[in-house]
């Protein structure tokens, strides 16, 4: 691979579902069937939901609606989706990207709950990384930053000396109000304005620098 892009980082913070996990057909079954239920466009309830939480996505689909009624259907939905594994599949590159983050600081930041999480990285044959932010550790979802800075926090190194990866423009955001870098992965990312795009992990490259920080190669 030649390099056309070089950032540096002293930790990496990943999302999962687009960026490292392909789960778009099982997105697309339960959100599809909740739209329906809500007399809501399909097409325009797929715009919305990529990033965020259930809950936060039903805030912004149906304004005006007790927000007990969304956590009740977020946790029905998480148990769909956790139930749910047909198309799941790694991204490609995924696997070889993670193995070559052993032993450098780096951190899974995902909107999905333990659960879904655990049962999604498994499906995908990808082995998780010992810090993991999923839902239960944040009280506010992407876009917030909140995840992003509780991962930071937790490996002990500054906002500004982190990289993102990211798929969806709620994570993008939530990368940036964070104040770290962003590398965009796949379709959905180039219109949302991260630092870097790839269209996939075969395109990204790590090594342990000497001073300590990661050199990250994309391109």
């Amino acid at each position: 691979m030649t390099a056309t892009a070089v950032l540096t980082a002293r930790a990496l913070l990943l999302d999962m579902d687009g960026t490292l996990v392909n789960s778009d057909a099982v997105v697309e079954r339960c959100w599809r069937r909740w739209a329906d239920l809500h007399g809501l466009d399909g097409d325009q309830v797929m715009k919305v939901v990529h990033g965020r939480q259930g809950y936060a996505s039903m805030a912004l689909l149906l304004p005006g609606r007790p927000m007990e009624h969304n956590h009740a259907d977020n946790a029905r939905m998480l148990a769909e989706e956790t139930a749910d594994m047909d198309g799941v599949v790694a991204i490609p590159g995924a696997a070889g990207f993670l193995a070559s983050l052993h032993g450098l600081p780096h951190a899974l930041v995902t909107s999905a709950d333990v659960a879904l999480s655990t049962a999604r990285m498994a499906a995908a044959g990808l082995a998780l990384p010992d810090l993991r932010i999923t839902a239960e550790s944040v009280g506010a979802s992407k876009p917030d930053p909140e995840g992003f800075l509780k991962a930071a926090a937790e490996l002990g190194v500054a906002p500004a000396d982190c990289v993102v990866f990211e798929d969806s423009g709620a994570g993008i955001q939530a990368g940036r109000a964070a104040g770290m870098r962003v590398v965009g992965v796949g379709p959905r990312a180039g219109s949302h304005g991260p630092d870097v795009v790839v269209p996939d992990l075969t395109e990204v490259r790590v090594e342990a620098l000497e001073d300590g920080t990661i050199g990250l190669y994309v391109g």
